[in-house]
């Protein structure tokens, strides 16, 4: 199939996109390569997907000509939006980024001739503080990144209830492994272990509990949508591990793997933070056949040893 990839230079759109192309599909990328975190870190995940064949283009989806990049694609999966719940992030950007993005994406995707289905990647971050239900439940988000990615979602879903635009929208919860964001919790306790120096911890957090879900098994849920395109239309999918961890006890993991001590750095509470995600996956394991598997110690060894032999 003909599969385009929005975000593909990021965490999880480099993992969908080199997934998709080992399972014999023509994977295209795009990517604005925005500067919220370190550039270099895009460009070698972008170049390790063209070494395996991935088409990649720098494009910014609130202002680009969409058309071309359009061309027979039969599965869009719409990953690129702006991340974070930075303070030094105008709204502006989650605008511009998540929902102006995104609606310009769909309009352009619905004079396709050969699209099958516009797969957008939402997130737990739509329910607010906590995230522990049903796809029908409630939604109360508390931060300019949950509020535009909840907008974008509905932007999505009320096309295919007013015209029959062919989408679904799965809502993922605390991804974790390999490539992960530098800004992230254990992008940041790993980095901050092996090369002893502070992590700053935010007043509270240690508490917070979280579905932390390995990127193998989100790219799992989203590659089974591929064969269940029929039954996943008009659908919200909650995509995230049933196994529930405190950030205690990730650092902990962390700590034993590597068998150093966290030096920490108390850090005043931050706006918008969930206290609590336990992805409810009762649905996607009934409609997709969803079966994450991969534990936290298993998960985050990975992660230690690919910061260990890629950033270290």
């Amino acid at each position: 199939m003909n599969i385009l990839v929005t975000g593909a230079a990021g965490f999880i759109g480099s993992h969908l996109a080199q997934r998709l192309q080992t399972m014999g599909h023509d994977v295209h990328g795009v990517d604005n390569f925005d500067g919220y975190y370190d550039r270099a870190l895009k460009d070698d995940n972008a170049a390790e997907l063209r070494a395996h064949g991935v088409t990649i283009t720098e494009a910014d989806l609130a202002g680009a000509q969409l058309d071309d990049l359009l061309q027979d694609i039969e599965i869009v999966y719409h990953l690129a939006a702006q991340p974070g719940i930075s303070e030094n992030v105008p709204f502006r950007s989650y605008l511009r980024n998540n929902v102006i993005a995104t609606q310009r994406l769909a309009q352009a995707c619905q004079t396709s001739n050969t699209l099958q289905c516009f797969v957008n990647i939402s997130t737990s971050s739509v329910y607010g503080v906590y995230a522990t239900s049903t796809e029908d439940s409630e939604t109360k988000p508390t931060s300019h990144y949950g509020t535009t990615k909840l907008a974008a979602e509905q932007i999505i879903l009320s096309m295919q209830r007013s015209n029959g635009f062919p989408a679904c929208s799965l809502r993922i919860f605390s991804v974790y492994g390999p490539r992960e964001r530098p800004d992230k919790l254990y992008p940041r306790v790993i980095a901050s272990i092996l090369g002893n120096s502070e992590f700053p911890l935010y007043e509270g957090s240690l508490e917070h509990s979280r579905s932390f879900t390995y990127i193998d098994d989100i790219i799992d849920a989203f590659v089974l949508i591929l064969n269940k395109v029929d039954v996943s239309l008009g659908e919200i999918f909650n995509i995230g591990s049933e196994t529930e961890i405190t950030t205690r006890r990730g650092i902990e993991i962390v700590e034993e793997i590597t068998g150093r001590k966290a030096l920490f750095k108390s850090m005043p509470p931050r706006d918008g933070d969930q206290l609590r995600t336990l992805a409810n996956i009762e649905k996607a394991k009934r409609l997709l056949g969803y079966s994450p598997s991969t534990t936290p110690e298993e998960g985050l060894a990975q992660q230690i040893r690919w910061c260990r032999d890629k950033l270290l």
